[in-house]
């Protein structure tokens, strides 16, 4: 009885850290730029499994990989819900006849329009080809500045907030319920920036 006393509340916190570990939150590693400049490659964030799916939530998705059929996740942001009209016009989204503000772009659209990010992707040239040769921030993936997706029943529109360069929706589909793993809720590194993330 004194050794439970002692070690009782130890294990019992151990054991919850435990179970809140397996079904509530996990970390996650951003790879990548498609998510610039809102979240930056190599960034540790906290993701809360349990979610209600909303637009423009942040969230992790998992990807299979069609010519290997390997998995793995990824950090996007919520565009459509099941159903929704999706339409982009010269950078202007629309979800069911409605113009939805995106401020998460305001910095790279205005960096665009000022010199194609190009001083902004100066690390990669890859990536001021790509820029260079959009005609606008948001493009489809065949490079038109207007289309329409409507997103299918039971599925969710995903896009990175760096659009010229992330892989998302536009290239692989919608993504199923069961394929978000959960939202992102928290940055813990770098610790300069650790906090919430919108």
């Amino acid at each position: 009885m004194k050794v439970l006393k002692e070690w009782g509340p130890f294990v019992l916190i151990i054991l919850i850290a435990l179970l809140l570990r397996i079904y509530v939150w996990k970390p996650v590693i951003v790879e990548g730029h498609s998510m610039d400049p809102t979240l930056a490659d190599k960034e540790r964030l906290i993701i809360v499994k349990t979610m209600t799916i909303k637009r423009q939530k942040i969230v992790v998705a998992k990807e299979y990989d069609r010519n290997s059929g390997k998995e793995k996740n990824i950090v996007k942001r919520v565009i459509g819900l099941p159903g929704d009209t999706i339409k982009f016009d010269a950078d202007v989204l629309t979800i069911n006849g409605k113009v939805v503000d995106e401020p998460y772009l305001k910095d790279y659209k205005a960096k665009f329009s000022k010199d194609k990010l190009q001083e902004t992707f100066s690390y990669n040239g890859f990536f001021q080809e790509l820029a260079q040769n959009a005609a606008a921030f948001t493009i489809s993936a065949t490079g038109e500045t207007n289309f329409t997706v409507t997103v299918p029943k039971g599925q969710y529109f995903l896009m990175g907030d760096d659009r010229l360069v992330s892989q998302d929706s536009r290239q692989v589909g919608a993504f199923s319920k069961k394929d978000l793993v959960g939202e992102v809720k928290l940055r813990l590194w770098p610790l300069n920036k650790i906090g919430t993330v919108d």
